[in-house]
């Protein structure tokens, strides 16, 4: 298969369509994350349908003072990973194709959600990506498009915008796309001095272990429900000698289900022993949300959440996530 360049919309309208149509949106400087993007894409739209990925540097969501200059732009790399990765097409237009009267006047705004997290340290940042996630839906008129859930905010909002505003297109999320030691995949990974780089594996870390605490957790609360009565469970844990796990077990199995505190502290222990690492890492942010709106949730929760972290290592910004399953608030104590 050979991918073929297409600088504009025109082009892109001229291709003759059979079967669906996939997009990958991109920033360009594609690595193994935007190839398995590709790849899910390749499947989804079958044999007979089409893969288009779009390469396009948006001016709009990059702030005062961030890389916008810097952020690595390798076409003819980028075109090559594509093609290897089963894309039709790479879609790569300038700034006057997709902005032809300059900065646009009129724009989407992501509203409460798009000023938590990211957008509360990049104000305007999902205003500017929605913009232009709503232009290249349009332009490239596709019947799904896939996103990484590394961006897990991004994402959040994008099936908002296409749920509120009424895109005929459906929104797929594809998991996170980590090297062998937890790193997330990222395009500004490049920017890392080796010594910067292992204190970047702190994001990671952090998550993991929130994560297994959580695990930890959800062990405990089903060991302890085995056992019906409060008394009896304690009784039966101490006689094999257990009486600190029948202690925990019956603290756990009196709380409700999960403990959101306790992950963020198991998250955040790792993330404190990083900040006197040399470089050290600079926290921008720990939260653990309800992916439907990106607010902080309560000890009482139940269902899918998100951990997410951002932080700066050197001068290079980065972030993570990882889902996380609540219990059911109705299970038995």
């Amino acid at each position: 298969m050979t991918t073929t360049l297409l600088r504009t919309a025109d082009e892109l309208h001229a291709r003759e369509r059979h079967g669906r149509r996939a997009v990958v949106m991109t920033m360009g400087a594609l690595h193994e994350g935007h190839a398995t993007l590709i790849r899910t894409a390749r499947e989804i739209a079958g044999p007979e349908g089409e893969v288009v990925v779009t390469v396009f540097v948006n001016p709009l969501q990059f702030g005062a003072g961030e890389d916008l200059d810097r952020y690595p732009r390798t076409l003819d790399a980028d075109i090559k990973i594509a093609e290897q990765a089963g894309a039709d097409a790479v879609f790569a237009p300038s700034v006057d194709e997709v902005y032809p009267g300059g900065e646009p006047q009129v724009r989407v705004s992501a509203g409460p959600m798009g000023e938590r997290l990211e957008g509360s340290s990049r104000p305007g940042h999902f205003d500017g990506m929605l913009t232009v996630v709503a232009k290249l839906l349009h332009l490239t008129r596709p019947d799904v498009a896939l996103y990484g859930q590394k961006d897990a905010q991004q994402l959040a909002l994008i099936r908002r915008m296409v749920r509120d505003l009424n895109f005929g297109v459906e929104i797929v999320g594809v998991p996170t796309v980590r090297e062998d030691d937890g790193l997330a995949l990222s395009s500004r990974n490049r920017y890392l001095s080796a010594k910067e780089r292992r204190t970047a594996l702190a994001l990671s870390q952090a998550l993991f272990a929130g994560r297994d605490r959580h695990a930890a957790q959800e062990a405990l609360r089903a060991r302890a429900r085995e056992v019906p009565a409060t008394h009896a469970r304690a009784e039966a844990l101490s006689a094999i000698g257990e009486s600190r796990a029948a202690a925990d077990a019956h603290a756990v199995a009196k709380a409700l289900p999960g403990s959101p505190s306790a992950v963020r502290a198991a998250a955040r222990l790792v993330l404190d022993e990083a900040a006197r690492l040399d470089p050290p890492i600079a926290l921008d942010y720990l939260a653990l949300v309800d992916p439907s709106d990106f607010s902080e949730v309560d000890d009482d929760f139940a269902g899918e959440a998100v951990l997410a972290v951002a932080a700066r290592v050197g001068t290079t910004r980065l972030i993570d996530n990882l889902p996380l399953t609540f219990g059911n608030l109705g299970a038995a104590s």
